[in-house]
């Protein structure tokens, strides 16, 4: 193994203000009314429409496109909040081309889908533009007061259905912005214009929800108290942990947390202010990866490769992701697992891979390697469960497989707490699916509290 003699090359302000804004610029502009009607007309309206099955949270999308192309984008934003009360972020985020668009009926007779997520962010863009509530109304006070712990899109949707039936919610969360992913995690051309906190501001109109920021499970908040102060909790805490790669040199600077890097990159008032370097290597094969690899390029980097230990057919990134990736220059290297980190002078330097290949099942080293010259390295190799920030409770909440076990209703092993998004044992890592989480739980809550 030879080590590179290229000194690492990280710096800020690699490209012009012109080059940033560009490259940041919003991923899918809002369509403009003409472009929505025509694109409306394509539906068929289908009855029993697969599109609707496809959807984790249920929107009635045949009724809201409807809708837009009779020029009720009003009645059609109302449509679907009444599923999805963040259906402004999910039709920036959510990966409809696998899920409502890839059952549409155009897409399988002619390969070209409606327009689902677009039409989706045209409805709810223009309620959002013309009025500064939900198109809710509380119900009278019951009294009744619950804990919310996450203010990531399970907490909220759940926080906002429990507050339309009248429950008093405190609405914790760690960060000093409420948002959780969407407002921390998102890929910045996914959401521009600081949508989230308009979004979560959007929520919060329907009054009766108490934003407790700064607040950490497991340090400031405790399970115990929370169970003996209010009527009911939720967990929306999401993953807090990264998982590691558990190789030599991993704590050297130039190797970084690919979720941490991209919350920053989010919270930056100017991207000429954040380093990148000129050779990147992300190991993972998520949207993490997809995410961190792409805005590290549109950041200036010449050389971003994503290695993926398995195919490219079982990346957790779909293949939009995939493609977007490699429209921006991103290389995918696959059938390739890190073996060394190799750095120099307290920096890292250059990744070693080996080659993998699949044994009857099995993922295996064939002992071939290859070197990657890199001035960063960044982990996104998926998030992990802390299990001490559940600690205090009698008895303690029951974890599977590193995740928080919840019954459909998402009730957990403890009567009075329920829990939903990426922290529970089977869920997937979805902004939509966090959603329906939260939904559910707000719905079982609110049974339970009113018997």
């Amino acid at each position: 193994m030879t080590e590179s003699n290229t000194a690492p090359d990280v710096k800020p302000g690699r490209l012009s203000a012109s080059e940033y804004e560009r490259n940041f610029s919003d991923l899918h502009p809002l369509l403009a009314p003409h472009e929505a009607s025509v694109e409306a007309d394509r539906c068929y309206f289908c009855y029993d429409a697969p599109c609707v099955q496809a959807c984790p949270t249920s929107i009635d999308i045949p009724q809201f496109i409807r809708q837009i192309s009779t020029g009720n984008p009003t009645g059609s934003a109302k449509t679907i909040y009444d599923q999805n009360i963040l259906g402004g972020m999910c039709a920036r985020v959510c990966p409809t081309e696998t899920l409502c668009e890839q059952v549409c009926v155009r897409e399988v007779a002619e390969g070209k889908p409606v327009k689902i997520g677009q039409l989706q962010r045209y409805a709810t863009d223009h309620f959002m533009a013309s009025r500064e509530t939900t198109p809710y109304t509380r119900k009278s006070p019951t009294g009744k007061k619950v804990a919310v712990v996450g203010a990531g899109p399970a907490g909220l949707a759940c926080a906002h259905a429990l507050a339309v039936e009248g429950h008093d919610i405190d609405l914790f969360d760690a960060n000093e912005k409420p948002g959780g992913l969407n407002e921390y995690g998102i890929a910045s051309y996914k959401s521009v214009d600081n949508f989230a906190a308009r979004e979560v501001a959007f929520v919060l109109s329907i009054g009766g929800i108490t934003l407790k920021t700064g607040s950490k499970l497991g340090e400031t908040v405790q399970l115990s108290e929370l169970r003996t102060q209010y009527d009911a909790v939720f967990l929306g805490i999401g993953l807090g942990g990264v998982n590691a790669l558990g190789l030599e040199n991993e704590a050297k600077d130039g190797v970084l947390d690919a979720v941490d890097f991209i919350a920053g990159l989010r919270q930056a008032d100017d991207y000429a202010t954040l380093p990148v370097g000129r050779k990147v290597v992300v190991i993972g094969g998520g949207m993490t990866a997809v995410d961190i690899a792409v805005q590290t390029k549109l950041l200036g980097a010449e050389d971003v490769t994503i290695a993926y230990r398995r195919g490219q057919e079982r990346m957790n990134a779909s293949e939009y992701e995939q493609y977007l990736a490699q429209t921006n220059g991103v290389k995918i290297l696959t059938w390739a697992q890190p073996k060394t980190l190799i750095a120099s002078n307290g920096h890292v330097e250059a990744v070693e891979l080996e080659r993998t290949q699949d044994d009857n099942g099995q993922l295996k080293g064939t002992g071939e390697t290859l070197t990657l010259e890199a001035d960063m390295v960044f982990k996104a190799v998926g998030q992990a469960l802390v299990p001490a920030d559940l600690n205090g409770s009698s008895p303690n909440i029951r974890i599977e497989k590193g995740r928080i076990v919840v019954d459909a209703d998402r009730k957990t092993s403890l009567a009075d707490v329920w829990a939903g998004g990426d922290c529970v044992l089977g869920g997937d890592d979805l902004t939509v699916a966090a959603v329906e989480d939260g939904k559910i739980a707000a719905a079982s809550i609110h049974s339970a509290l009113s018997a």
